[in-house]
């Protein structure tokens, strides 16, 4: 699928999805600041909800907190569409909030935006892998690896390690440091963020207690971050999805065959804030998240795509590497067989040779 085989060149020469998704581009100021009544405050005010629930019992804390979590979530998507310049008309106050927004996700705002914009512009394009996204290697580069290597790919993969312990971590520990490669003011976000959240967690331990604190943010870190890495992941590690290699990469194909729409329930999807539909996301991040469904409804050629529900997301952690020949991604086992194929073609050509 090609931008000239599903919306026809304009007469100006450029493709008609650009006209399509313009007309959702313009931010919402009063939708924007409605989100952040919903995302942000609910998000910090539910903190001491929890720490009330301690005194009636700890298992009422652990459900109210994920409910917080997902407020830290919809918290996490204002900060993106910050970092895309879609939440506000204004770029100054996107910065502004997004800042605000990454102190109270445990994320460096200007880093993670730099990070982001390489994602969208490299999503699909293998000889581009490597900076915001997940690592993903072809079938024929596993079996080209040593075995400790393919272990330690195989180890990062692994569900437990990717997210319940690889997300908290990502965001906890990974995010405190900085590279000497990274821009000053990346750096600085980077030092600054950290400051920031060193001192929220000095106050909120001051007016509820430390032990108290970390017995209700704990968990809520960690539903917030596993929820987070999975929503990304699941929404381009689907089994056919879009790995080109850079001349035969199209930012167009690549945004609507490499990103899944995931069909949440409207909860989900609510507390998600819309990411769900995040091949038309891929195509236009310009679009605020608050006009994602709105541009999905009324355009069908947004419908006919690789859609995911919340029981077929799960088939996606049986998928590891990029299977250049068939065009998706296979799990191990396959790896393993192109492997003895490949062996066996040895041995009959050493045969033949020796014949």
């Amino acid at each position: 699928m090609t931008a000239s085989q599903t919306l026809p060149l304009s007469k100006a020469g450029k493709p008609l999805w650009v006209k399509v998704v313009a007309k959702y581009q313009t931010p919402d100021t009063r939708a924007a600041l409605w989100q952040v009544a919903t995302s942000i405050v609910p998000f910090f005010l539910m903190q001491f909800v929890m720490a009330w629930s301690l005194q009636v019992s700890y298992w009422l804390t652990l459900a109210l907190g994920v409910v917080t979590a997902g407020f830290m979530m919809r918290t996490f998507i204002v900060l993106h569409d910050c970092g895309h310049g879609s939440f506000l008309k204004n770029q100054k106050w996107n910065d502004a909030l997004g800042i605000l927004a990454g102190v109270l996700t445990y994320t460096p705002y200007f880093h993670w935006r730099h990070s982001h914009a390489i994602h969208h512009a490299t999503s699909g394009d293998l000889d581009r892998r490597g900076i915001g996204d997940v690592d993903t290697l072809t079938v024929r580069e596993y079996n080209a690896l040593p075995w400790h290597r393919r272990l330690w790919y195989r180890i990062y993969r692994h569900p437990i390690v990717m997210f319940l312990i690889g997300a908290p971590l990502l965001f906890l520990v990974l995010h405190r440091f900085d590279y000497s490669d990274f821009p000053a003011r990346e750096r600085h976000s980077v030092h600054w963020t950290t400051l920031a959240i060193a001192g929220l967690t000095a106050l909120m331990m001051a007016l509820v207690g430390w032990r108290e604190y970390l017995l209700i943010h704990l968990p809520v870190i960690w539903i917030g971050t596993v929820t987070g890495v999975w929503m990304f992941y699941v929404q381009h590690q689907f089994e056919e999805t879009y790995w080109k290699p850079h001349p035969e990469w199209d930012y167009y194909t690549a945004s609507l065959k490499g990103s899944s729409y995931y069909r949440l329930p409207k909860l989900l999807q609510w507390f998600t804030g819309n990411i769900g539909f995040h091949h038309i996301h891929h195509l236009s991040p310009k679009i605020p998240n608050y006009r994602l469904e709105q541009c999905f409804r009324e355009n069908p050629v947004f419908h006919d795509v690789s859609t995911l529900t919340l029981r077929s997301s799960f088939k996606t952690l049986g998928w590891r590497l990029w299977d250049e020949e068939q065009q998706r991604l296979v799990g191990f086992a396959r790896a393993a067989e192109v492997s003895r194929l490949a062996k066996k073609q040895e041995q009959a050509q050493h045969v033949q040779a020796q014949a």
